[in-house]
């Protein structure tokens, strides 16, 4: 078939046993070594009805309009291997990926294609068929880059190497996790790391925007396929995030190597050192591993997905006895942008002389942070009560407030791996109270302020 806004044709993979026909124009040109021409093969299970998903053809327009060399792109068309009962379709999942296999070695012979120029993108079930192409091609040397998106995870979660994606399969595999949270011990989309490099954008549970909050409203678009759609929203975001990092080359969204996602929440993974953050989607840098890699991140609910991390570490000394509950807000002035009023809670409480991290995330890039804004958020009945309690120290010189003492603020930017400490701009008083705002800026500029004073 022949679609002219593609610059290209799309040949369909035939079944077992034929010899694939290409239309003439791949027939009259060979695959130039030197202009560095690759080839995509998209592969995923058709959808509602066999009827092929608006996103498949975005991702081709990205891939024929964004990139700077050029590409030729195909589709495996597996619609009738696919449409069946989900066990028959993944035992044909290795049917399909012997069938791409054929097909590659068949364009090496006819084409002097070069399998390092090969790159297979294949969602959900599509991802193991890729997997498949890359282990059954044969030959000493391996197709180029395997990208999983979402790969499907019931039959696959737990399975040996060889019956699944894996990282042998080709020279670098990565692959994008978006919908591994569990119903009755199974998920939908494999947890398991299974590449060189495994993204997990948002823990890689669920994806922001797809809660069953929002099924009421797709129960108004899509009728009874209502609840079908809300769950594959999380699933399909893997495609989305990738392309997205085509769509957006100049501001690409940062990975981040880490545990789990609950440390990550705590922002203690912003690290860039020895390789340990990576893009995520198209452009990530290709470094194959020994050992699989874990990466975590957080997006936005829609396109473009990006987000700017911060951690922030904050040390305070809580005066009363008992772990004070609070809620704090945080406004940030960058040389960008500002930020207002961003909202932190501390679910255990505040506990005496103890620092406290947790990770903070930007829709906008407000440039290099210069000044911060921290406010204990209380009501006003609170207020009035923390104002009139005071707590003499016996062996004192002078009384002291009951409360909280907020000396410093240090943070590390993620995307730029700045570190910064902010101290009070009154170092006379340190003390926190309800409803009132403080005023933090970095350290070295207060000592500069003081040092002219002095003089």
């Amino acid at each position: 078939v022949n679609y002219a806004w593609l610059r290209n044709t799309v040949a369909s993979l035939p079944l077992a046993g034929k010899d694939p026909v290409l239309s003439k124009s791949w027939r009259r040109k060979k695959c130039e070594q030197g202009e560095e021409t690759s080839v995509t093969l998209s592969l995923s299970p058709p959808q509602v009805n066999g009827i092929l998903e608006n996103w498949i053809w975005q991702l081709v327009a990205a891939l024929k309009s964004q990139l700077a060399q050029p590409v030729n792109v195909g589709l495996v068309d597996w619609i009738t291997l696919a449409q069946n009962h989900y066990t028959i379709a993944v035992s044909n999942t290795r049917l399909v990926g012997k069938e791409v296999a054929a097909l590659l070695r068949w364009l090496e012979e006819s084409a002097q294609l070069s399998r390092s120029h090969v790159h297979l993108i294949g969602y959900s079930l599509g991802a193991h068929v890729s997997g498949f192409a890359g282990s059954s091609i044969g030959g000493a040397r391996k197709i180029g880059r395997i990208t999983g998106l979402d790969p499907a995870g019931p039959l696959f979660e737990g399975s040996s190497p060889n019956d699944r994606l894996s990282p042998d399969d080709a020279d670098f595999v990565d692959a994008i996790h978006t919908f591994t949270r569990e119903y009755m011990g199974l998920s939908v989309g494999i947890k398991q790391p299974i590449g060189h490099y495994d993204f997990y954008p948002n823990g890689g549970s669920f994806q922001p925007g797809c809660h069953f909050l929002e099924l009421y409203r797709h129960i108004a678009q899509h009728g009874f396929n209502a609840i079908a759609q809300t769950i594959k929203c999380s699933h399909e975001r893997s495609v989305h995030l990738f392309i997205d990092s085509l769509l957006h080359a100049g501001t690409q969204s940062m990975a981040y190597l880490c545990r789990d996602m609950d440390s990550f929440s705590q922002g203690l993974c912003l690290s860039c050192k020895k390789g340990r953050c990576n893009t995520l989607g198209y452009h990530v840098r290709q470094e194959p591993q020994s050992k699989s890699k874990r990466l975590f991140l957080v997006t936005r609910a829609q396109s473009p997905f990006k987000v700017y991390h911060y951690n922030f570490k904050i040390h305070f000394i809580n005066q009363s006895e008992k772990p004070t509950q609070t809620t704090f807000t945080m406004s940030l002035l960058g040389t960008k942008e500002k930020m207002q009023k961003i909202p932190i809670t501390l679910n255990k409480g505040i506990a005496s002389n103890k620092t406290y991290s947790f990770l903070i995330t930007l829709e906008v890039d407000i440039g290099e942070l210069v000044m911060i804004k921290f406010k204990w958020e209380s009501s006003a009945v609170w207020a009035n009560v923390w104002n009139t309690v005071q707590t003499i120290i016996p062996w004192g010189t002078r009384p002291h407030h009951s409360g909280l003492l907020l000396k410093t603020i240090r943070v590390k930017a993620g995307e730029t791996q700045q570190r910064m400490t902010f101290c009070s701009e009154n170092t006379d008083d340190l003390q926190l109270r309800p409803t009132q705002e403080k005023i933090f800026v970095k350290c070295e500029l207060k000592s500069k302020i003081s040092k002219q004073k002095i003089r």
